[in-house]
């Protein structure tokens, strides 16, 4: 069986076969690339059992966390047990990098994006940086993996290479593609981006380890002796990445996983919430928490609900590998969609008339059932850019970056 009808067999699975209706209008060189879209997409989003269950209410609890003043304590010797994990080559990092810098103004890479004032200062820059601080101390090089869409893929590795990787070895960096998931109408029917070309967009952060673990640079991880992956967002240019109290905090404690925290600056702040449901982690966004769960408070006047992720995880490679059978559920989010009509003329919405698939990499703390919540110190370690003024943007992090002693 050729890639053609193997493509076209998947469809007919999927009952996605509107989606062929331009199929005999098509050249020999356009089935072929059409053909190897459809291969290379994940259609299990379109499963209606894989799709996230929201129903949160009544069933969450608060998880306790390793605070601030308890990890002061015992830092030193939490340090040293984190230092020895990353020099027995036992660490390794990933960076999700797949996002664009368009709410920036910017048609680019957002990790490629220039948050200087007084000199160039990009992005991916202060990131590497942030982890040369720790490897320096250590006097090893852990593997940094960086994850991409088929959008900046390109831009993003040649960006890299003509800096030299910002000091990083070469020979550590590992680049991998995020895989895409379709959009469907309202019908549930794939739309169609162009005649031969179904409208995709790259599956979520939660995709990262399938996506890993099927490309090229997942040949050298499997046969690595990694057994912790610090997993981190492209965007909080203050946070430290591979933290060695933080690995020897999530080491000593026997867990699966471990989740950088910070206390909410307000009950109604915008940031996911470590919470308890049945026992398990699980992180609630700050739209799914109820009023009486944003409000209440302890017999110490603190919110209850009180600790927000920032996205830098450690995962324990082995839970992963056991997770793999199990994949966990996408979550879908109305959009607006280009596409084209039913006669192949192209579209542009006014207003969404399509669902996107993501799969959200805190969903794997649930999965992975056991999670160490381990505080930071706000103004040290969390320094996000979503915007390009006002809040949680570059000016923030500017100031941030300037306020704990880093020129831009």
């Amino acid at each position: 069986m050729d890639k053609k009808e193997q493509a076209l067999r998947k469809m007919e699975e999927f009952s996605q076969t509107k989606a062929l209706r331009f199929w005999e209008e098509l050249s020999e060189t356009e089935k072929e690339d059409f053909s190897d879209q459809i291969l290379r997409t994940d259609f299990s989003c379109l499963l209606p059992e894989n799709e996230a269950d929201k129903a949160f209410e009544g069933k969450i609890s608060p998880v306790p966390v390793r605070t601030v003043e308890e990890i002061e304590k015992n830092r030193d010797a939490l340090k040293e047990k984190g230092l020895a994990v990353i020099r027995e080559g036992k660490t390794a990092a990933v960076l999700l990098a797949g996002g664009m810098g368009t709410r920036l103004g910017s048609d680019g890479p957002k990790g490629v994006f220039d948050i200087g004032i007084h000199k160039p200062t990009y992005i991916f820059q202060r990131l590497i940086e942030n982890l040369r601080e720790v490897t320096d101390e250590a006097g090893v090089c852990p593997d940094l993996y960086i994850m991409t869409s088929e959008k900046n893929d390109r831009v993003t590795r040649d960006f890299l290479r003509s800096h030299e990787y910002f000091g990083y070895p070469k020979e550590h960096i590992f680049f991998f593609v995020q895989e895409n998931a379709p959009a469907v109408g309202a019908d549930g029917q794939i739309l169609l981006e162009e005649k031969n070309r179904l409208a995709t967009s790259p599956n979520g952060n939660g995709g990262w380890y399938p996506s890993l673990l099927g490309s090229k640079a997942g040949i050298h991880f499997k046969a690595s002796g990694v057994e912790w992956l610090n997993v981190f967002a492209v965007d909080n240019v203050l946070q430290r990445i591979l933290d060695p109290v933080f690995v020897g905090a999530v080491e000593e404690s026997g867990v699966n996983t471990g989740a950088k925290v910070i206390k909410k600056n307000a009950p109604d702040e915008g940031v996911g919430v470590l919470c308890l449901k049945e026992g398990r982690p699980l992180v609630v966004e700050y739209y799914e928490l109820t009023d009486e769960m944003k409000t209440k408070r302890g017999p110490d006047g603190e919110l209850v609900y009180n600790y927000g992720v920032i996205l830098n995880y450690l995962f324990r490679r082995s839970a992963l590998d056991e997770a793999t059978d199990r994949r966990i559920p996408f979550h879908r989010v109305e959009k607006k969609v280009s596409c084209v009509d039913e006669n192949g003329k192209r579209t542009e919405p006014e207003k969404p008339n399509a669902f996107k698939y993501e799969l959200l990499v805190l969903d794997l703390l649930w999965e992975l059932s056991t999670c160490l919540g381990f505080e930071v110190v706000r103004e040290r370690e969390f320094a996000p850019i979503k915007n390009r003024t006002g809040k949680d943007s570059v000016e923030s992090a500017q100031r941030l970056l300037q306020q704990n002693g880093i020129e831009v």
